[in-house]
């Protein structure tokens, strides 16, 4: 399978890496707007299959010019999300298979914000379905770990766990401590801020899907394998929008384990205006308050070395089992970051986050008869068993443990 991956920050970077020990991999290309750090994520894997390209991720013509000089079998957006519908656009005018790890950007609603959607996350990408499937390509959205592994989780509940679901709530949330840093955040601040400042979206049988204020429906979820109890609120998340459409629940949301002073600092730079993504004048140079401060912040991919802890994205479900008992789950994968730098040199996070799209190549790569994408699709769309079945291959795990079932009724 010949690949080409746009982006090698954290995410691009240890896709690379990842993918070098696969043997399903003919060529990758790593393509960045910085070609040195193109280069850089390259020269780690010493593969002769991988190479360096610079590209600017914003511009169509750019992109579409890369790609038909790479012909790739599929291209991989490890860019962040204000990237994502021209990467999409570009694969669908050359006829290019396209899988990324966040879709398309929401836009609030006018008048109601906090209680209507708007455009929600991935409309535009799914509002053009018709024409990859007419084209005989697809589009594989949201194949991360959060969506992405959470989705696949949230399946496998539903194929062979569960008859009926009450709810799903999949719950992000890590110990990680990067040390001699006041405050560094271990993934994209500018992607963070999008999720958690937007109104958080949540979907609810026979009401659909509606947003609620920020930080909403606070509780305290206590973590698997020594992570612990971590205040965890709604956030916008694609989950949201992918789950309800192949799960038949009572209700999906996401809740991202933020803990209570990195709430408060989100809450502050709300407050203080830096998560505009407006641009400004600032002694005659133009800028963007939130590219100001990512600019600020240390980059997360160089941040592994002085990172300890775990990370840990999950799905709590809770219904009824096959017998009609009551019943409620929660489906886990935990990456220790010490583990992540010893096996890989890439932090948990961004591990946790890239080996996802090299199982869903491999995937369709290798094993035509369980996955076979078509037009847009999402992870849920697919047979999760396969997915979950590569995952210690690949070097990690997943698991469940079961939770209080109290309250919920036959």
């Amino acid at each position: 399978m010949k690949a080409l991956v746009i982006g090698a920050g954290g995410v691009g970077r240890a896709i690379a890496n990842i993918a070098a020990r696969r043997s399903f991999i003919t060529s990758m290309v790593i393509a960045d707007r910085t070609l040195a750090r193109a280069e850089e994520a390259v020269y780690r894997v010493k593969d002769p299959r991988f190479s360096a390209a610079q590209v600017n991720a914003a511009e169509l013509e750019d992109l579409r010019e890369l790609i038909r000089k790479a012909d790739p079998d599929v291209v991989i957006n490890a860019v962040d999300p204000r990237f994502v519908m021209p990467i999409f656009l570009a694969c669908e005018i050359e006829n290019t298979n396209y899988i990324d790890m966040a879709m398309s950007l929401s836009r609030p609603h006018p008048h109601y914000p906090h209680r209507e959607t708007g455009v929600k996350l991935g409309d535009e990408q799914f509002a053009r379905d018709w024409n990859w499937e007419e084209r005989k390509i697809y589009a594989l959205v949201g194949m991360g770990v959060e969506p992405g592994m959470s989705d696949i989780f949230a399946k496998y509940a539903d194929d062979h766990l569960f008859s009926r679901i009450d709810s799903i709530t999949v719950l992000d949330g890590s110990n990680l401590r990067v040390e001699g840093a006041n405050f560094a955040p271990s993934f994209s601040i500018w992607t963070t801020i999008e999720e958690c400042l937007n109104p958080p979206l949540v979907w609810e049988d026979g009401r659909g899907w509606f947003t609620t204020e920020p930080f909403s429906e606070l509780e305290t979820f206590d973590f698997p394998e020594g992570i612990g109890p971590v205040e965890c609120v709604n956030v916008e998340h694609e989950e949201v929008v992918l789950i309800p459409q192949k799960i038949d629940a009572k209700k999906v949301n996401f809740k991202y384990g933020l803990g209570a002073e990195f709430i408060q600092i989100l809450k502050t730079i709300n407050m203080l205006g830096m998560d505009r993504k407006e641009n400004v004048e600032v002694q005659g140079v133009s800028v963007a308050p939130r590219d100001l401060l990512a600019a600020s912040l240390p980059d997360p991919a160089t941040l592994g070395s002085r990172m300890k802890g775990k990370t840990c994205a999950g799905a709590l479900v809770r219904g009824l089992d096959k017998s009609g008992k009551a019943k409620a789950v929660y489906i886990y994968n935990v990456i220790d970051n010490e583990w992540s730098m010893k096996e890989y040199g890439d932090q948990a996070v961004v591990w946790q986050t890239a080996v996802n799209p090299v199982i869903a190549m491999e995937l369709i790569h290798n094993h035509k008869g369980f996955w076979q994408p078509l037009g847009v699709n999402g992870p849920e769309w697919f047979d999760p068993k396969p997915f979950l079945d590569l995952l210690p291959e690949y070097g990690t795990s997943w698991h469940i443990r079961d939770e209080d079932a109290s309250g919920i009724k036959p």
